[in-house]
């Protein structure tokens, strides 16, 4: 057992408490959102410690009674994460050229890639059609593509192999690819 699941486990019991459980889960949840962050456009003002902390107060409100183990923990993170940001982009998207936004600039080394927001809010709007679907190939292209996760660390999160990651993720491109066509 692994120490998240062994925190969530007493947690249950009430022998832990969440700040045991944010201890365990802290450098990680700011590495998932740094690396989602890198991925988002420059200039984006929301930070990766931003992030996690309004996903952590977002996941504050649920009980953490439901979460079996540590892959329910992330997947839940992940899906906070995910809602924090297409919050964000809807905003931006109503504020049209910034508003009274304070911008922040992220070191250049963290930017990978410019997501759009009306992309960000496309893609979260037909991945709600897929947890209808298929919540497995879902879950799997949240932590993907709103965290950022490598394969491996998508593997290990849901508790699968990675060949079999691979092969979900690949089904969910295309999936996405096919819904996002349609809908333009």
């Amino acid at each position: 057992m692994d120490d998240v699941t062994q925190i969530l486990s007493q947690l249950k019991s009430g022998e832990a408490s969440s700040e045991n459980l944010l201890t365990a889960v802290y450098d990680e949840l700011r590495n998932l959102a740094r690396a989602k962050m890198a991925r988002e456009r420059k200039g984006h003002t929301l930070q990766a410690t931003a992030l996690v902390h309004e996903a952590w107060m977002s996941l504050g409100d649920s009980s953490p009674s439901h979460w079996e183990n540590r892959r329910h923990f992330f997947g839940a993170a992940a899906e906070a994460m995910r809602r924090i940001l297409v919050d964000h982009a809807r905003k931006r998207q109503a504020e049209k050229r910034g508003g009274d936004a304070v911008k922040v600039d992220l070191p250049e080394s963290l930017i990978e890639a410019n997501v759009p927001p009306d992309e960000l809010l496309a893609v979260h709007e037909v991945l709600e059609e897929l947890e209808q679907e298929d919540p497995q190939v879902a879950e799997l292209v949240k932590m993907r593509y709103f965290i950022g996760l490598t394969m491996q660390e998508t593997a290990d999160a849901l508790g699968l192999k990675k060949r079999t990651a691979e092969g979900i993720w690949e089904y969910g491109r295309t999936w996405l690819r096919h819904r996002l066509r349609k809908s333009r």
